[in-house]
């Protein structure tokens, strides 16, 4: 395969690299970010290397060439990172102190080390989590050291489209850390959670506030949820300062400019109610935003909302639309997997993602689906600034795959509207009960995780039946998570009958719409038009839906694409989603090339 790289990747500073605060809707004033180069060493058994084989640049993974490693962990080794970290006076402030280690994402499994001691251990590899470390640290250096192990499509965790044989629409296995690492000092009594639902009929905004205290290190684990578990404090009283909304297209930051609109003062683990006056609605032309300030004791962070909702709703003729701020919005997606050539799952920098959700405004989509990937934080917040819808699907896992029966087969009984239960463990690929339950407990942290995302309109469970079982109980899961967004249950095909859409995927047959009486019509994968660049493609063999002999060719076949979709809204058509953003590896069908250079369909 030959090795592409974006313009941010041939421009990275490794001095430098991700130094964006990494979680926007629970911010504080400063942290010190870890990413930069640590020691790593592969090893066979589970023992602390003697002597390490090099650097990693890290939040890379070493499958990845920005990583300076480009290796393969393989289910039968470790992974060992290492690094000193410099913490200067901590034995004299540390008293009412206490020190939060963050992982952004480790795949798959790991287990952390602080100065010999472990601090944290966690599995799964597309969720943050973090560890209290105060009483392992020291003032001066302090070694710290993580241990990975990744048994990737070898086992029924969550993997994505990541494959140790890559090919066809599945792409190189990542492993190890591939987000930012960072520390924050906190007050002994810390704001651990701030959780806002808006009401824009009510004109008013709920906020709660989790404060953790006595969190005293006792040498256990971190557990999947992410959150160091400790005493969660209730009844401190809590004061929040909403500013007056704003438009942020043009800035990455906030700048704390805004005056004061209102205050409120609660408790600590109690929904507050603010009522907000003259409300500004988010939409994907004015995606205004309210930042607000909460303060408990000595700790304050910052956070933001968005006065928006997002509904289905029955038009003039009955039939049901999605709709935005009680307005009929026709979603125009793009399915994003959020691949690069350089980093792999990890974006190069945060320009490069800005660019990505820019080009995708700038092509015509107001739509992105997030597909079976979990993002840097970050990019959730490049979306609610910039005004562009996201379908958030949750990251599939189970055993392998039977493609004759979850593809071929599927694919013809979609067409010909024959359903089939979901009932089938051994064909869907969830024979396995610890891999169910680590579906649900890692879908109910996902909503958790991401859900104060405004952008975020629709959660979708299944891919296409990979690992799918129990789709209706699931379907109430997430519904009782987050009551105020859309469901779609089973992208594709083995549809159950649940949630808000019925979701369709259409690559090979006439497109057409089948409205029901409830839920709104979405054909939720479309096109995948094939076209290879010259000296922009990684690899000789080719994956896609239709080949074109040149751009123009594409382009044609792109407008007929569309023309048909258009034909379908007045039938019922509510959203499209169109494979997909950029090229990876074998699939050429991307809008862009994968090293972003060379826009295809213009």
């Amino acid at each position: 395969m030959k090795q592409l790289y974006t313009r941010w990747g041939r421009e990275l500073d490794p001095q430098n690299v991700l130094p964006e605060y990494p979680r926007p809707l629970l911010r504080r004033s400063s942290y010190t970010n870890l990413n930069g180069y640590w020691d790593y060493a592969f090893t066979r058994e589970f023992k602390i290397p003697e002597k390490y084989d090099g650097q990693i640049l890290v939040p890379f993974s070493p499958e990845a060439v920005l990583s300076g490693v480009s290796r393969q962990l393989m289910p039968d080794e470790y992974l060992w990172y290492r690094r000193i970290f410099i913490i200067e006076g901590w034995n004299g402030r540390k008293s009412g102190r206490r020190l939060i280690l963050h992982f952004g994402a480790v795949d798959q499994a790991c287990a952390v080390y602080v100065n010999g001691q472990r601090a944290a251990r966690h599995t799964g590899g597309y969720l943050p989590f973090e560890a209290d470390i105060t009483q392992l640290v020291r003032d001066g250096e302090n070694e710290l050291i993580v241990a990975v192990k990744d048994l990737s499509d070898t086992s029924c965790h969550a993997r994505g489209k990541q494959r140790l044989e890559r090919g066809g629409m599945f792409y190189t296995a990542q492993s190890g850390i591939w987000q930012t690492v960072w520390m924050e000092e906190v007050p002994e009594t810390y704001i651990q959670t701030i959780e806002s639902v808006t009401d824009p009929d009510a004109g008013t905004v709920r906020i709660r506030v989790t404060a953790a205290e006595n969190n005293k290190y006792e040498g256990t684990e971190v557990k999947t949820s992410g959150h160091q578990e400790g005493d969660r404090a209730s009844g401190l009283p809590v004061q929040v300062q909403i500013h007056r909304p704003g438009l942020y297209t043009d800035s990455c930051e906030y700048s704390g400019a805004e005056e004061i609109l209102c205050r409120a003062i609660g408790s600590a683990g109690e929904w507050i109610e603010i009522a907000i006056p003259d409300i500004m609605l988010w939409t994907c032309e004015t995606p205004y935003l309210y930042f607000y300030t909460v303060t408990l004791g000595e700790d304050q962070a910052e956070s933001y909302f968005a006065m928006r909702r997002f509904s289905v709703e029955k038009d003039e003729k009955g039939i049901p639309r999605i709709c935005m701020n009680g307005e009929v919005q026709f979603q125009n997606g793009v399915l994003d997997q959020g691949y690069w050539p350089d980093g792999l799952y990890t974006a190069p920098s945060d320009e490069a993602m800005i660019f990505d959700i820019t080009e995708m405004k700038r092509c015509g989509f107001n739509m992105v689906r997030k597909h079976i990937k979990i993002e840097p934080q970050r990019w959730y917040w490049h979306c609610d600034r910039l005004g562009i819808v996201v379908w958030q699907d949750m990251v599939n896992g189970g055993e392998a795959y039977r493609y004759w029966f979850v593809t071929y087969l599927a694919t013809v009984m979609s067409w010909r509207n024959i359903k089939i239960k979901d009932s089938h463990p051994w064909l869907l690929a969830r024979r396995e009960r610890t891999g169910r339950t680590e579906f649900v407990r890692e879908m109910k942290e996902t909503i958790r995780l991401l859900k104060g995302h405004p952008s975020i309109c629709t959660w979708v469970i299944f891919n296409e039946g990979w690992g799918q079982f129990q789709t209706k109980e699931l379907t109430c899961i997430a519904r009782e998570a987050d009551p105020d967004r859309l469901i779609d249950p089973a992208s594709g095909w083995f549809d159950q009958g649940g949630g808000d859409l019925q979701s369709v995927h259409n690559y090979f047959f006439r497109l057409k719409v089948r409205p029901e009486k409830e839920r709104a019509a979405v054909l939720s994968e479309i096109g995948g038009h094939t076209y290879r660049e010259p000296d922009h493609s990684a690899c000789e063999e080719l994956y896609g839906y239709g080949a074109c002999r040149d751009k123009e060719a594409l382009g044609r076949a792109y407008r007929e694409l569309t023309k048909k979709v258009k034909k379908l809204i007045p039938q019922g058509l509510c959203a499209s989603v169109y494979t997909q953003w950029t090229d990876i590896e074998e699939e050429i069908n991307g809008v862009y090339t994968w090293d972003r250079e060379v826009r295809k369909i213009l």
